[in-house]
């Protein structure tokens, strides 16, 4: 899903193609070919094919059609590779562990409360301790396994709020207070620590326990450190895999059908064949031009880079030869089965002039619906690839002139899915060993009102601990959409009290010219609450299609 980008307001006529030398960082990694116990069904001498035979056979509904064969080579991704055929696969040195993932904006932080997070299946507490440095711990008391992120920060140092232990930065236990006074602290009674750095405005974590933090592998955005450019980032959390966010993220083909009319980027009929060129192939990901059919050319270059940061840049040349830079930027952290979660940066050396017209929070609301589009459709894939037990090469229909980037990335997965904790590749697939836990939402008004913390939500539908509910997706993890939401509670709140108060001065007001004067300032008062309800909607309320039925 490429998302639309706020700054972009650009002339076709003043477009050029510049080249990107930036490399993709190459790891010093070992590859091995491995014969796999199955052999595949689909096998290719080579990997120009000679069909041999003119037709094949399709099943639609309940007939048969023929398609013709040398067609489909026409218009599909070659589902396999000459060492498929053969049964072998290339594979490379590849652990999890050992990269930096990217686990919220430094903006967002909040400053006197923990933050609960998960990377694949690893809970893990961010938080800043009281000189305002980075901590980061595993999210579990050593004592009776309570999460840490449940507690609270006392003094900058951690407290469990099961029984009140208490850690510090470097995960050493300094309280306990059921301990006789004359007793030491248990030295295994320490937390893990994570290895945390903030960087380009974001913070980002090596998970691994073994190995020291690789500085090389820490991301680094060029665009981002040019002079004058300016971005708006929003965080989101998604009721889906990493990986299929990371396919949508790379399909520009979806964007004028699933968006259409969304904003002034995407519009149904604009709906086209694409061409896309691979120039990069590494251990580390792919990167390659794409650009539009009819328009012969390949301005945008997209960039994958593991284990899950996704570029999309673009250089426009205007009437006076400057050169302006435009980047989407998809930061997306793996948070367990069917969960994951999003940072997004679309930014710009020259912003359009329209854009400081509108508020921050209306392209945090309009990001919301974009997600929102795609949802249903995005839940349910991942369903499928969990339920079918099949590599995507068996369930994917790939054109040449839309999916290059989605095969790249499953091949790509293909090589380095043995280093994670599961993965779906082109031809190969590891599904997770243990089933997903299920956090339910508070039940009942009690249970509501226990829940009602800042982190957690309060009563009501808005704010119940829902992965398809907006405010507890992104309005929870953004302090400029949180504050808005609050400002406009409380103006509507003041804004009824005043409408109220207006109303009973009319009635007992014996002029009419005060009447009417306190009738006119109660309609004013009520459009005020109007404008206060919508804009909060506009905030909290999921995106629903005018065509689904309610």
């Amino acid at each position: 899903m490429a998302l639309m980008n706020p700054f972009m307001s650009t002339r076709p006529s003043l477009t050029k193609t510049l080249g990107i030398t930036q490399p993709i960082p190459t790891a010093k990694t070992t590859t091995t070919v491995i014969s796999l116990s199955k052999p595949f069904k689909i096998s290719h001498k080579s990997t120009k094919r000679k069909t041999q035979r003119a037709n094949a056979i399709a099943e639609i509904g309940s007939g048969v059609w023929p398609i013709d064969a040398k067609e489909d080579d026409r218009v599909l991704l070659d589902p396999g590779s000459e060492a498929e055929g053969r049964g072998e696969r290339e594979i490379v040195k590849y652990d999890w562990t050992e990269e930096w993932y990217p686990l919220y904006l430094t903006k967002n932080l909040p400053d006197d409360a923990p933050l609960g997070l998960t990377v694949f299946d690893k809970p893990i507490v961010l938080y800043k301790d009281g000189d305002g440095v980075l901590r980061c711990h595993e999210d579990r008391c050593p004592h009776r396994l309570a999460k840490l992120s449940e507690g609270q920060l006392v003094d900058g140092r951690l407290e469990c709020l099961y029984h009140g232990w208490q850690f510090e930065g470097e995960g050493k236990c300094i309280k306990i207070p059921q301990l006789p006074a004359d007793a030491k602290i248990p030295r295994s009674a320490c937390v893990k620590t994570y290895e945390v750095r903030d960087s380009q405005g974001v913070v980002w974590v090596w998970m691994s326990q073994k190995t020291p933090p690789n500085p090389d592998k820490l991301p680094w955005f060029e665009n981002f450190a040019r002079p004058g450019f300016t971005d708006v980032s929003t965080t989101h959390e998604l009721p889906y895999d990493h990986s299929i966010l990371l396919e949508n993220l790379m399909d520009p083909a979806h964007v004028p059908i699933s968006h259409d009319r969304t904003d002034w980027t995407a519009k149904r009929e604009d709906a086209q064949p694409l061409l896309f060129e691979v120039t990069e192939r590494t251990d580390r990901g792919f990167a390659g031009w794409w650009g539009r059919e009819k328009d012969q050319s390949m301005p945008n270059f997209l960039r994958f880079e593991a284990p899950c940061v996704l570029q999309n840049n673009r250089e426009i040349v205007d009437k006076d030869g400057e050169i302006n830079y435009f980047s989407g930027l998809f930061l997306c952290r793996p948070c367990g089965q069917g969960k994951s979660m999003l940072i997004v940066r679309f930014g710009t050396t020259k912003r359009a002039p329209f854009a400081k017209f509108f508020p921050e929070w209306y392209f945090h609301q309009n990001a919301g619906k974009v997600f929102e589009q795609d949802m249903g459709f995005l839940s349910s894939q991942n369903e499928v690839l969990m339920k079918e037990k099949v590599p995507t090469k068996q369930l994917y229909i790939n054109l040449r002139s839309s999916d290059t980037w989605v095969a790249e990335y499953r091949k790509w997965m293909d090589k380095v899915g043995h280093g994670m904790p599961y993965h779906f590749g082109h031809s190969t697939i590891s599904l997770p060993q243990q089933p997903a836990v299920v956090e339910h939402a508070p039940a009942g008004l009690v249970a509501s009102t226990s829940a009602s913390l800042p982190a957690k939500g309060g009563i009501g539908s808005m704010h119940s601990p829902n992965y398809a509910n907006r405010y507890f997706r992104h309005v929870i993890h953004c302090k400029e959409c949180s504050s808005v939401v609050k400002a406009f509670e409380t103006w509507k709140t003041r804004l009824s009290i005043l409408a109220l108060a207006l109303t009973a001065l009319a009635i007992l007001a014996s002029q009419k010219q005060w009447k009417a004067f306190f009738l006119l300032s109660t309609s004013l008062c009520l459009a005020g609450v109007y404008a206060c309800s919508t804009a909060i909607a506009l905030n909290t309320t999921n995106f629903i299609r005018t065509h689904r039925r309610l």
